[in-house]
């Protein structure tokens, strides 16, 4: 079960700091994504972070958004800077690469 929180309106510029809580059993042992579903489009991959801390982007975020976890809190975080229009979708966690039941997700709009 994952719930995701924090999107709010923001203008462009701003930052915004999602969570993710996950609940369930050894989760310190799986890697675990962030994803996006922009208007009219499909869900897209945003970052990943391994069990180990390991962290990879999707180019159009990398150096803006910043992915990290709390093994202890079953919690899973992203961190979006310098946040443009195109940014405005919902936002997911999931395990990454194999997805489960998805969340309902957070909303994020950035004003222009």
């Amino acid at each position: 079960h994952l719930v995701e929180s924090g999107g709010r309106l923001v203008q462009a510029g701003g930052s915004l700091r999602l969570s993710c809580a996950a609940s369930g059993r050894a989760f310190d042992t799986y890697d675990m994504g962030w994803y996006r579903q922009a208007p009219g489009k499909g869900r897209e991959f945003v970052a990943t972070i391994s069990w180990y801390n390991s962290t990879y982007y999707e180019d159009s975020v990398r150096g803006r958004f910043t992915v990290s976890r709390d093994n202890a809190k079953n919690a899973v975080f992203l961190q979006m800077n310098s946040l443009k229009p195109e940014d405005t979708a919902i936002y997911y966690c999931n395990k990454y690469p194999n997805a489960v039941a998805w969340g309902r997700g957070t909303q994020v709009i950035v004003s222009s």
